[in-house]
């Protein structure tokens, strides 16, 4: 495989770069574990994803997709480009279930956060650095580099995924990718 030829897997998620520029090798990172998540909750009716049947845990698939468009929003928007940005959702963290708010809708904002956070880093350098809001309760006013926060992100929606796969199995039991 040549840097330069994108592939994908049987389930449609892009193969991550296994040879390249450090940018375009984190950006194919991040982007498989996006494509990851919105698998884990491909197929699924509403119902099945605001269930939450890891107890006692009330992580749900949907509350996953939320929580990830505030992170998108937070690691881009307000400390790479410094944009003073309410939260996505009422509740901060997104976990936060509304009756009004099916998984359509979720994803929608999910990718809208997603392609502003692109927007601001296209053309910027990895080495170029954004601040942690000073309403931050840990690490207030601490500089990060957008590599860092690539970094950050990959390692965040790794965890999640983890996450979602446990949800996923329980639920219909669906398991892997």
């Amino acid at each position: 495989m040549t840097t330069g030829t994108p592939r994908s897997l049987p389930d449609g998620r892009p193969v991550p770069l296994m040879t390249g520029g450090e940018r375009p090798m984190l950006e194919s990172w991040l982007d498989f574990h996006r494509a990851t998540l919105a698998l884990k909750c491909a197929g699924l009716d509403d119902a099945r994803l605001r269930c939450a049947p890891v107890e006692p845990s009330s992580l749900t698939l949907l509350g996953l997709v939320q929580h990830l468009a505030e992170i998108e929003r937070n690691w881009f928007q307000r400390v790479f480009a410094g944009l003073d940005v309410p939260p996505v959702y009422e509740e901060p963290t997104g976990y936060g279930l509304d009756a009004e708010r099916g998984i359509d809708e979720a994803l929608r904002i999910w990718r809208e956060e997603i392609a502003r956070g692109r927007r601001l880093c296209a053309g910027r350098s990895l080495d170029e650095v954004g601040r942690i809001p000073d309403d931050s309760p840990a690490m207030a006013g601490a500089e990060v580099s957008l590599r860092w926060i690539l970094i950050h992100l990959i390692e965040e929606y790794a965890r999640h995924n983890g996450h979602a796969d446990l949800l996923r199995e329980r639920i219909d039991g669906a398991t892997g990718a």
